[in-house]
């Protein structure tokens, strides 16, 4: 057993100290927004906050999670009030929407960090994927938060 605080609430787990984050927070906790892209970390869909750090929940093993605060997509507000979401929404940013939830957290990582960030800032940070092109409404939403209109 292993306990995990995920979204402020501690958790005991049952599994073996490899098992990668993603599937623990999918399978065992039953919150399904971190999803599943590639396994090696590339694309960014399973991106969770650890520590307030962007992490690619695919290849974290819940070994290296013990002690720490993790934050799911479920976790950053109760009803999409976070000032990201609410630019997200505002700039229509999601086509398909299956990286959004990973997207929203770098994005959010990002501005914690650098609350006006440039476009090169951005395009540094936001490593995620999205493979319907919506990039340039992700910056735009992005700019949203930095200038306070979310």
């Amino acid at each position: 057993m292993v306990a995990i605080k995920v979204n402020g609430t501690t958790h005991q787990v049952d599994a073996p100290a490899d098992t990668p984050l993603l599937w623990v927070i999918r399978e065992h906790l039953e919150l399904t927004g971190t999803k599943y892209g590639c396994g090696i970390a590339q694309c960014g869909a399973c991106t969770v906050h650890v520590n307030g750090e962007p992490t690619r929940a695919c290849v974290t093993p819940l070994s290296a999670v013990a002690d720490a605060e993790i934050t799911t997509i479920e976790g950053l507000s109760k009803d999409r009030s976070h000032p990201v979401q609410k630019a997200w929404i505002a700039e229509q940013v999601p086509q398909c929407g299956f990286c959004q939830s990973g997207q929203i957290l770098a994005a959010a990582a990002l501005l914690k960090k650098t609350p006006k960030p440039t476009d090169a800032e951005i395009d540094a940070a936001m490593t995620n994927i999205c493979r319907c092109g919506t990039y340039q409404r992700i910056r735009k939403a992005i700019h949203r938060v930095a200038n306070g209109a979310a």
